[in-house]
């Protein structure tokens, strides 16, 4: 039996990590913890007034998601978290240094699509193009998967969950 993994699922506003992460985690019968949850609320303000957070709003956050990834460790979990640098995928390493990611990935009109009809969110459809020009996909060394957001939600979470075990 192998240990269960710490997943964070990642990618632009809009892929889905809300809804594919408690998706996943119930697939891997582990917790799921919300990222958007652990954002100070000056960064919610920040976003939902429509300015795209500086890697330093961003630092505290992350060492928050890492913070709870580590204490998962060698239980398992899954935390949505965007995750779009290199640089904070590796800060996200640094506290939990067995992490591994799901990229949602998909194409940009059908992510605009699902985000202009989403309620009650406060990332607008604006910062879109920022989250994209950010946006650094997993590398080669990198532990994870890309996984095409397409189809329902019960798809993709079967395709991440697939793609997961498919790991060495």
């Amino acid at each position: 039996m192998s240990t269960p993994k710490v997943v964070v699922v990642m990618g632009v506003a809009g892929t889905g990590k809300t809804t594919i992460g408690p998706l996943l985690a119930a697939r891997l019968g582990v917790p799921y913890a919300e990222g958007d949850d652990f954002h100070p609320p000056a960064n919610i303000a920040k976003m939902s007034a429509g300015t795209p957070l500086t890697d330093d709003d961003r630092w505290p956050w992350l060492d928050a998601i890492g913070s709870w990834a580590h204490e998962r460790a060698g239980l398992g979990g899954v935390v949505s978290c965007s995750a779009l640098k290199r640089s904070y995928r590796d800060r996200l390493r640094a506290e939990a240094p067995g992490v591994v990611f799901v990229h949602l990935a998909g194409d940009r009109s059908l992510i605009e699509d699902r985000m202009s009809h989403r309620q009650g969110h406060f990332m607008p459809t604006a910062l879109l193009d920022s989250q994209f020009a950010t946006l650094q996909p997993l590398q080669e060394d990198e532990a994870g998967v890309a996984v095409n957001v397409s189809g329902s939600p019960e798809e993709i979470a079967d395709r991440a969950a697939k793609a997961l075990a498919e790991l060495p």
